[in-house]
Order: structure tokens, then C-alpha cells, then sequence
């Protein structure tokens, strides 16, 4: 029995990287997830995994920007598994640039993906969990749900070049603490997880890298650059993706019952 049997969860940008590793994982813990990406192919590709291997999924692709997406989403999960306990917001990317050559467009961008979309939605799935845990408690039940943002060490210390990403991830600290001061009451623990340097796509050498959003925005990092990162790691080495997805995976267990409005540091000690 999987710690996580009878749970349903939404994980978005769960077709590719840290957020595939975390549906992977959680659905071994026996719970039923919704795989969320912009891309419907790697989406679908995650889910076959975990019904291959025994697991509970289903597909909803779309932008989580757009916002009637969060509606969707929440009645996915309602309609497809009749419930809803963890939410985990983890669709993102970056748009890096030094503050004097930033525009008004790369700024909005990083906080439409890693705040906006993640306040909606929690505040989509309100009324369900709301009405939920009214009704638990006045039987006596205690029934946690879970809600983990994902952060990053950017949004903790800074990052040159990242000055929107940054600010964005520090917005994303004061959401996470104000939803697990409201919702405390209702049994809901809402965490953050703030990454250091993950070893997926969006981190590969700038001349593997890649090019998303209609291929406007390349991604990877010189290797110059990457070489100097690993070196700042205690460690000596960036995370996979499934050590990421531990601690993901560890905030919406019952592991982590009593632990709220913490942000927790996966990031080889980078951050200490």
C-alpha cells in the first residue's frame, strides 16, 4: 500500500523532466494523477508509462497561462477520479536577460507562468476543497490535502540574468505562505520546494539546447557557465530529476502532515 492510495493529484508541466519524474513517482505511491503539459504528445507519453506499469492517469494538456485552463483542470480530475487532494504547481521555464535589456514582455511572461497560473489554480480548486474539508470536519474527519509550488533557489538569493524569473519565484514564497495561513483551518498543508541546479532539458549546454514557445525563447546554458554552477555545489553535481521529485513527493505525503508554509531547499546545499 502506497502512501499515497485513494489520492488524486494534479501536477503541471508533468509531460517532460521534474514534473514527469514526480507523476512517475507518486502514481507508485498509488495515486491517481492528472498529467498536465502545453504539449499533449509528452503528456500522453507520461501516462502510458504509468498505466503501463500498473497506475492511475489521465491527460489534460493546455497552457496553464490561459485562463479558463485552471477550470479545466480542476474538473479533470473531479470528473475522471471524483476528488482532488494534491495540487502541484509545476509547469515554468525562463526567459533570461540583464535588467537594462529586459522587456515589458519577457517580465510579464515569467509571472503569468509561475505566479498567476498557480494562483488560479488553487483559487479554481476552492470551492471543492472548501466544501470538502466543511464537511470532513463536521464529521470529525481529518482528511490533508496538499499543495507544493515549485520554486527555485533564484527566487531566494537572486540569479544574474534572471531578474524576472527571480522576482517572480519570490512572489511565488508569499502566495505559498498566505494559502497555508488560510487554508490551515481546512486541513490543507501548502509548501514550496525550491530547486537549485536540475539536470533536464532547460539546463542542457547552450549548444544541445533547445528552443520553446513557438521557438522564440532558446534555453540551455553556456558551457562555461554550467561548468562554473556545478562548481558552486557542495555536492559537485546537478540533481536528477527524480531526487527533485523526492521532495516534492515528500511535502505531499503524510510524511509531511504537520508542515506548512515551509519552503524546502533540494539544491545540494548551494542555498545554505
Amino acid at each position: 500500500m502506497g502512501m499515497l492510495e485513494g489520492k488524486t493529484a494534479i501536477i503541471t508541466g508533468s509531460g517532460r523532466g521534474i514534473g514527469k519524474a514526480a507523476a512517475l513517482l507518486m502514481a507508485r505511491e498509488g495515486a491517481a494523477v492528472v498529467v498536465s503539459d502545453l504539449d499533449e504528445g509528452p503528456a500522453r507519453e507520461t501516462v502510458e508509462e504509468i498505466t503501463a506499469a500498473g497506475g492511475k492517469a489521465a491527460v489534460c494538456a493546455g497552457d496553464v497561462t490561459n485562463p479558463d485552463f485552471p477550470e479545466k483542470l480542476i474538473k479533470t480530475a473531479l470528473d475522471i477520479f471524483g476528488g482532488l487532494h494534491i495540487i502541484v504547481n509545476n509547469a515554468g521555464y525562463t526567459w533570461d536577460g540583464m535588467l537594462h535589456k529586459m522587456s515589458d514582455e519577457q517580465w510579464q511572461a515569467m509571472f503569468d507562468v509561475h505566479v498567476n497560473a498557480p494562483f488560479r489554480i488553487i483559487r479554481a480548486a476552492a470551492p471543492y476543497i472548501r466544501e470538502s474539508a466543511k464537511k470532513e470536519i463536521a464529521e470529525g474527519k481529518r482528511v490533508m490535502r496538499k499543495i507544493v509550488n515549485v520554486m527555485s533557489v533564484a527566487g531566494t538569493r537572486g540569479n544574474t540574468g534572471q531578474i524576472n524569473y527571480s522576482s517572480a519565484k519570490a512572489a511565488l514564497r508569499g502566495l505559498t505562505k498566505t494559502v497555508a495561513q488560510e487554508w490551515g483551518p481546512l486541513n490543507v498543508n501548502c509548501n514550496a520546494v525550491a530547486f537549485g541546479f536540475v539536470a533536464t532539458r532547460l539546463t542542457e549546454e547552450k549548444e544541445k539546447g533547445i528552443k520553446i514557445m513557438d521557438d522564440k525563447i532558446a534555453v540551455g546554458i553556456p558551457k562555461n557557465l554550467r561548468d562554473l554552477m556545478v562548481a558552486m555545489i557542495p555536492l559537485q553535481r546537478p540533481a536528477t530529476p527524480e531526487e527533485a521529485a523526492g521532495g516534492i513527493l515528500f511535502l505531499v505525503s503524510p510524511l509531511s502532515d504537520y508542515v506548512t508554509g515551509h519552503i524546502l531547499h533540494v539544491d545540494g546545499g548551494i542555498d545554505m
